[in-house]
C-alpha cells in the first residue's frame, strides 16, 4: 500500500519513493498551440475524384436514357427526323402498339423475347458449368496449370469484334473449319448452313458460351481460393467422395459469389448486341432474332424511332424488375430470419 507524501512523490511499504507521472495532455495544448482542424479541401477531395466518372455516366447513360424515354412518347418516324424536337406527342400509343399481341409488331416482339430468354438461359447455364468444371479441375497445383489458366482466359481477353469475325469465317458453309471437322469425323453427311436457318441459334449460342465462360471461370477460381482446405480434409476423412464434396462443400461456399455471377451474366447476355450483330451482319435470322437486334431493326430499318424507344424502355423496366426480384429472393435465402 502506497502513501502519498507530495504531488509528485509516493512511498510504498518499504519506504522507497515512486514518481507519479504527470497527466497526459495533447501535444498541441502542452505547447500552447491551438488544435488544427481538418482542411475543407480534403473533405471535398473524394467528390472531386468522382466527378469525372459522374460526368461520363451522366453523358453516356443517364441523358440518353432520358432522351429515349422522351422519344418513346412521341411520333418519331422518318418524316420527323429532320425536326425531331417538334414531333407530336402521342403518350403511350407507342407502348400500346408495341406490346399489343394482336398485332404483327407485338407478335414479332414476343417471339424475339422468347428467343432471347432461351438464349440467355442456355448461355448462362453452359458458361457456369464450364467455368465450374475448369475451376475445380485447376484447383489443385500441377505442372502446366498456369499455362492452362492463360489459355482458358484468352477468349475473354480478345476484342469482341476480332473474336466474332473469326467465328464467322469458321462457320462458313464451304470453307469453314467447323464443317470440315464435322465431315472429317463423319458427323454430317452434307455441309450445313450455320449462319442462316435453324442452325443460326446453335452458332450464336456457341459463340456466346465461348466468350462468356472464361469470365465465369475467373470468378469461380477466385471463389475457390477462399474456401478453407480444412473443410475438404474433414469431408475426406468422413468418407465423402468427389461429388459429395462438390455438393456439400464447394457449391455452398460458392453461393454468395454465384449470386453475383448469375446476375452479371444474365444482364450481359440478355442485352448482348455485339455478338449477333457481327456474326450475322446486322440482320439476324428469325431463329436467332434476339431482342437487342429486333429493337435495332425496328429503329433503324423502319425508321420508327418512337416504337424502338418504347421497346428499349420496356426492356429496361423488365431487366430492372427481374434484377430487383432476384436480389430480394437471394438475400432472403442468405438470411432466413429476414
Amino acid at each position: 500500500m502506497a502513501t502519498t507524501i507530495g504531488p509528485d512523490r509516493a512511498v510504498d511499504r518499504r519506504g522507497r519513493g515512486q514518481s507519479t507521472p504527470p497527466p497526459r495532455t495533447p501535444p498541441a495544448r502542452r505547447r500552447g498551440v491551438p488544435e488544427r482542424r481538418r482542411p475543407l479541401g480534403r473533405s471535398r477531395l473524394p467528390y472531386l475524384l468522382l466527378l469525372p466518372a459522374l460526368v461520363l455516366e451522366l453523358g453516356v447513360h443517364i441523358i440518353p436514357m432520358i432522351v429515349g424515354a422522351w422519344m418513346s412518347l412521341r411520333e418519331m418516324t422518318q418524316f420527323r427526323i429532320q425536326n425531331w424536337s417538334s414531333a407530336p406527342f402521342t403518350g403511350l400509343e407507342n407502348y400500346r402498339a408495341t406490346l399489343d399481341l394482336n398485332t404483327a409488331i407485338g407478335r414479332e416482339l414476343l417471339h424475339s423475347f422468347w428467343v432471347t430468354v432461351a438464349y440467355t438461359v442456355a448461355s448462362v447455364g453452359l458458361s457456369w458449368v464450364l467455368g465450374l468444371a475448369a475451376g475445380v479441375f485447376l484447383q489443385r497445383p500441377f505442372r502446366g496449370r498456369a499455362l492452362l489458366r492463360t489459355l482458358f482466359l484468352t477468349p475473354y481477353a480478345l476484342p469482341v469484334y476480332a473474336a466474332v469475325i473469326t467465328w464467322t469465317f469458321l462457320f462458313q458453309r464451304d470453307n469453314g473449319l467447323v464443317n470440315q471437322v464435322l465431315e472429317q469425323f463423319g458427323l454430317v453427311g452434307h455441309r450445313p448452313f450455320w449462319l442462316i436457318g435453324g442452325n443460326s441459334f446453335v452458332a450464336l449460342l456457341v459463340v456466346s458460351v465461348w466468350r462468356s465462360w472464361p469470365f465465369a471461370f475467373l470468378c469461380i477460381m477466385a471463389g475457390l481460393q477462399n474456401i478453407p482446405g480444412e473443410l475438404y480434409e474433414a469431408a475426406y476423412l468422413d468418407g465423402a467422395g468427389f461429388w459429395r464434396r462438390l455438393r456439400h462443400v464447394t457449391l455452398p461456399m460458392l453461393r454468395p459469389m454465384n449470386q453475383v455471377l448469375f446476375l452479371v451474366l444474365f444482364l450481359w447476355t440478355f442485352n448482348d448486341f455485339n455478338t449477333p450483330y457481327i456474326l450475322f451482319g446486322g440482320s439476324a435470322p428469325n431463329q436467332a432474332d434476339l431482342i437487342s437486334i429486333h429493337i435495332y431493326e425496328s429503329s433503324f430499318h423502319t425508321w420508327n424511332f418512337g416504337q424502338g424507344s418504347a421497346m428499349s424502355v420496356a426492356l429496361l423496366l423488365f431487366l430492372l424488375v427481374v434484377s430487383v426480384a432476384y436480389l430480394l429472393i437471394t438475400n432472403r435465402r442468405v438470411r432466413p430470419d429476414a
